[in-house]
């Protein structure tokens, strides 16, 4: 731990609020949100504390922390939902919708407007779902359009083109069908938009019993024109209304939570169902990905969270029903609390309608994680090459190899030796992965101990970094490569998560750890095609580093050789042009510009024509 860390773990503060971990690189890792911040932030640093390999991980890798103060865990909880959108950190539970929602806007205007939208923009318009069928959204903007006689376009005055002759004033389209709405007085207006608001919260009972209210005082008046449009507005809520189901007797507005996980997936299904006034109005449902060591509690009280902080403007319910208990409520139940303006119960039922309801959650979480499971095996099956089945097949593999890690090593006579490794994902090569090693403390042309040396560099790494693993280790050579490559994947413990092979080059032969007898796969088949494909590569990404090493080394020690010029001047000369030979083609001036006037003066000198001749 550094020292700037420790000095700022030392002078956290007891306040609520956010902390966000950093790597080395200053990337954002982590974020989470603490009632006190110095208990919760200390408490990953306490090597008593019970930590999951995950946690373990993140801990390693943290080299910063920034915290931000808020005035409750309320506020705390909504900052760390927006700070982990916006920089998704690694460690964190990460969110996938299957699909871009619909929602229905209210658009934050002087004269709102009511319209269709896939897309959320935080400038303070009010957007009801989402819908997880849009015909479900097109339902309920034709009820719109019938009941109150309201413009459900998104068509605005900043949309018109008035060189066509279109009207001004943001009429629109809807307008030449006689259904726009903008000659509506603004106090009218404004009571249709606010019955909108009633019937997207799901208050249609309510709604409908005001309305029948003014059309019988209406009708009094004798005003029946005016009656009868209410009338049909009346009959189109009614109609909205018989077609949503009815969950509950009582009457109240419920939101029911259920979530259903897939450990051996990384992922979970977290499902909402919509309750108002009893009828089920609405479902919702996300897909939590890069669970693991995460309990059911955490997954659902995250999603919750997610879900009540979002941008979405629906009203809080009278009541909130879930499959499990929490892992801490106090954030949410705070949360809610201010929303509500009194206490909103967390409950977790056991028996009657409620409990049916949250049983019917659960059940739609787990299909639905059923089918995304299911989608993502044949998305996988059908982008494996056959090449990489075949591979599978003929060395009998546990698992697909869809990524392969080989090996090789290069020297000169013993010097200039380095290692390189290449990467293919679904038999393609994956450059960006590549990796270059410089072989260390060992002497002479020794390819065994150059193997162990690379494989262990690279492998303890990815053991502290908790990077991906292969499914298939390649290691150039025969049974001595492969034995030692084994041998050092034994002693940092990591020889049963990696199955590896060697691959001779002489007659094509492949041995497996253990066995004294290699196996011969035959020469047309396209897994040998495979591997030879990839151990080729690792050879040719092996040479050309050897080669521009040696190249380097070559032309800095010529540079060396220049009385008055060390290793940092010739170091400086080869960076800036590249080798020595250009190096002898430059100008004095040149020359003084990259390594100063009296460095300049040896090179040119050591390099002019009079020293060559008599070189």
């Amino acid at each position: 731990m550094n020292k700037n860390l420790l000095q700022k773990l030392d002078n956290l503060t007891s306040e609520p609020g956010v902390y966000q971990f950093k790597d080395d690189s200053g990337e954002v890792i982590y974020v989470g949100k603490a009632k006190r911040l110095n208990q919760r932030v200390r408490s990953y640093f306490q090597k008593s504390a019970d930590h999951t390999g995950k946690i373990q991980a993140l801990v390693r890798k943290i080299s910063d922390l920034d915290v931000i103060i808020t005035d409750s865990e309320a506020e705390a909880l909504i900052l760390e939902n927006n700070l982990i959108k916006k920089h998704r950190p690694r460690y964190n539970i990460l969110y996938r919708d299957d699909k871009t929602y619909p929602y229905i806007c209210i658009s934050n205007e002087e004269r709102p407007r009511v319209f269709p939208t896939r897309t959320i923009i935080r400038d303070g318009s009010r957007y009801y779902g989402p819908y997880d069928h849009v015909g479900k959204m097109r339902l309920m903007l034709e009820t719109i359009r019938k009941a109150f006689r309201l413009c459900t376009c998104a068509c605005s005055s900043r949309m018109i083109d008035h060189s066509r002759g279109m009207p001004k004033w943001g009429k629109c389209f809807e307008d030449y069908f006689e259904n726009c709405s903008y000659e509506t007085e603004p106090e009218e207006y404004k009571q249709k938009i606010n019955q909108v608001v009633r019937l997207l919260n799901g208050h249609t009972r309510e709604l409908i019993r005001d309305l029948k209210h003014d059309m019988d005082a209406l009708s009094e008046n004798l005003e029946f024109e005016k009656a009868a449009v209410l009338r049909d507005g009346i009959l189109s809520l009614e109609k909205y209304s018989s077609k949503m189901k009815m969950v509950s007797a009582d009457g109240l507005d419920r939101d029911v939570f259920a979530i259903e996980s897939d450990w051996d997936e990384n992922v979970a299904c977290g499902v909402l169902f919509q309750v108002r006034e009893g009828k089920l109005i609405g479902k919702y449902h996300r897909f939590l990905k890069n669970i693991e060591g995460r309990d059911r509690k955490t997954l659902l009280q995250s999603f919750m969270e997610d879900y009540y902080t979002s941008a979405l403007s629906g009203t809080v319910p009278d009541e909130v029903c879930m499959g499990n208990e929490l892992q801490n409520d106090e954030p949410l139940f705070e949360y809610l609390w201010q929303s509500k303006n009194r206490k909103v119960p967390l409950t977790v039922p056991q028996r009657g309608e409620k409990a049916q309801m949250v049983q019917m959650a659960r059940a739609n979480a787990s299909l639905l994680l059923k089918e995304w499971v299911l989608e993502k095996i044949k998305a996988d099956q059908g982008r494996v090459p056959h090449s990489v089945k075949a591979l599978e097949r003929d060395l009998q593999l546990q698992r697909l190899p869809r990524r392969i890690e080989c090996f090789d090593i290069s020297n000169f006579q013993g010097a200039y030796t380095v290692g390189s490794m290449v990467c293919f994902v679904d038999g393609q090569p994956r450059k960006s992965e590549y990796k270059r090693f410089h072989i260390k403390d060992v002497d002479g042309p020794d390819d065994f101990a150059s193997m162990r040396q690379v494989v262990r560099r690279r492998y303890e790494r990815l053991k502290q970094t908790g990077g991906q693993l292969p499914d298939l280790v390649v290691v150039d050579g025969g049974k001595g490569q492969l034995s030692g490559s084994v041998e050092t994947l034994k002693e940092i413990g990591m020889h049963n998560d990696l199955a590896v092979i060697g691959l001779a080059k002489r007659l094509e032969e492949i041995f497996f750890p253990g066995e004294t007898y290699p196996v011969m796969i035959p020469k047309s088949s396209s897994s040998l095609k495979l591997l030879q494909r990839i151990r080729d590569e690792a050879h040719r990404f092996a040479i050309t580093f050897h080669r521009d090493v040696r190249s380097k080394q070559t032309f800095r020690s010529e540079l060396q050789e220049i009385p008055g010029i060390g290793v940092k001047s010739s170091e400086k000369l080869i960076k800036h042009f590249g080798s020595a030979a250009e190096v002898a083609k430059q100008d004095f001036e040149t020359l003084k510009q990259v390594v100063g006037k009296k460095s300049a003066t040896a090179v040119f000198s050591y390099f002019s024509p009079e020293q060559k001749e008599e070189k």
